[in-house]
């Protein structure tokens, strides 16, 4: 067993036009298979690029809001999941601070809620 923390802002995102968001890769598998900690301080933003591969962002504190390719905002908090597809533009940002996890990976398949 090996105890870590991954909750730690190892480098600042400058790209896509980003704001008062970090990024710290917690783990990587074959190919390109990532898991990232992101935090997006109050204000922040995280700007539109496409995904270059499947991606799942799971809100792990705070609230904020996502936008797919059309760029209408939609509502985020803790608990809410969002899943872009490969070359999908999308971003992200708060008003307020959030923390989330990304998860990266060509062949990621979502476990969505049994609706019943």
């Amino acid at each position: 067993m090996e105890l870590f923390r991954f909750d730690r802002a190892d480098k600042a995102i400058d790209r896509f036009d980003s704001v008062g968001a970090t990024a710290a890769q917690v783990a990587a598998g074959p190919g390109s298979a990532h898991l990232t900690y992101l935090t997006i301080g109050p204000g922040g933003t995280i700007g539109s690029h496409p995904a270059p591969v499947r991606q799942v962002f799971l809100v792990i504190t705070g609230e904020g809001w996502v936008s797919g390719p059309d760029g209408h905002r939609i509502p985020v908090s803790a608990g809410d999941g969002v899943r872009w597809e490969p070359g999908e533009d999308h971003a992200s940002g708060t008003a307020t601070g959030l923390t989330a996890l990304a998860l990266e990976g060509p062949s990621l398949d979502v476990h969505l809620p049994d609706p019943s």
